[in-house]
């Protein structure tokens, strides 16, 4: 079976189109129908669904894309790896990140990887865990680094670290604070002497991060550990901004160790 044959079938299923991925891949479109055609017959089964307008994958299809990513990620990996034994450790790296870690964790490992390996040029790349997950496992990221757990059968994780996280309140009281809450706000000095747990601030306005970010996961786990679904009040895809909106009075939030002993000076 031609590895092209591979190619093919996966532009159509990111297309939806023959004559668009005939496009992209620079042939003729009767000539790409006519070699899909051909695999599907080879294969016994029906690929795709031609429909008015779209293309669709069947359930057969579907199988099909999957295993191709697979074995076109695999002949990638094994080019990269011949080159880099021929002419040493180059290329690029390509990384994927949320905000918080891009911006808290990683400067000081990319400084450590540079020294070592000059010639790999790194690509960093910061979007939501989702998205992340899901360039990642099509082998369009090398590998990401993300909160866990990442619950998809396509990848392989590896826990890198574990962290304390903090809870962070404002500096004054406000009328929904609770009144072990604000005990804590008027004795800050007595703050590593007084038990404060996720129950005390069930009813606080929460500052989280928005929809698609594994530390928002890990916020509500813990809440739901303590017995309550948290108080949305805002949402935004940056931790700073939402400690800043807790500064403001507008609410508390979680952060991890690595955003209160790492933040700009």
């Amino acid at each position: 079976m031609d590895i092209r044959l591979f190619e093919y079938a996966l532009e159509i299923y990111k297309t939806k189109s023959f004559t668009k991925a005939a496009s992209h891949l620079h042939i003729a479109q009767p000539s790409l129908s006519k070699q899909i055609s051909k695999l599907e017959q080879e294969l016994g089964v029906r690929l795709f669904d031609r429909k008015p307008g779209t293309v669709e994958a069947t359930s057969d299809g579907l199988c099909f894309i999957q295993q191709a990513e697979k074995i076109l990620q695999m002949r990638e990996d094994l080019r990269r790896e011949l080159l880099e034994r021929k002419e040493g450790i180059r290329g690029e790296l390509k990384i994927g990140s949320t905000a918080i870690t891009g911006g808290h964790l990683l400067p000081p490992l990319f400084k450590i990887y540079k020294e070592h390996y000059p010639e790999v040029s790194i690509q960093l790349i910061e979007e939501s865990t989702e998205q992340l997950i899901d360039l990642t496992a099509k082998g369009l990221i090398d590998l990401s680094i993300l909160s866990l757990p990442i619950e998809d059968a396509r990848l392989h994780t590896k826990a890198m670290l574990t962290e304390p996280l903090y809870l962070v309140l404002p500096k004054e009281e406000k009328p929904w604070m609770s009144e072990k809450v604000k005990q804590v706000i008027h004795s800050p000095e007595q703050l590593e002497q007084t038990t404060l747990s996720i129950e005390h601030v069930a009813d606080c306005p929460f500052i989280l991060l928005k929809k698609g970010y594994g530390f928002r996961h890990t916020v509500l786990e813990l809440c739901a550990r303590g017995r309550f679904k948290p108080l949305v009040a805002y949402e935004t895809s940056n931790i700073e901004t939402a400690q800043s909106f807790v500064k403001h009075g507008l609410g508390v939030t979680i952060v991890p160790e690595m955003v209160i002993h790492q933040s700009p000076q």
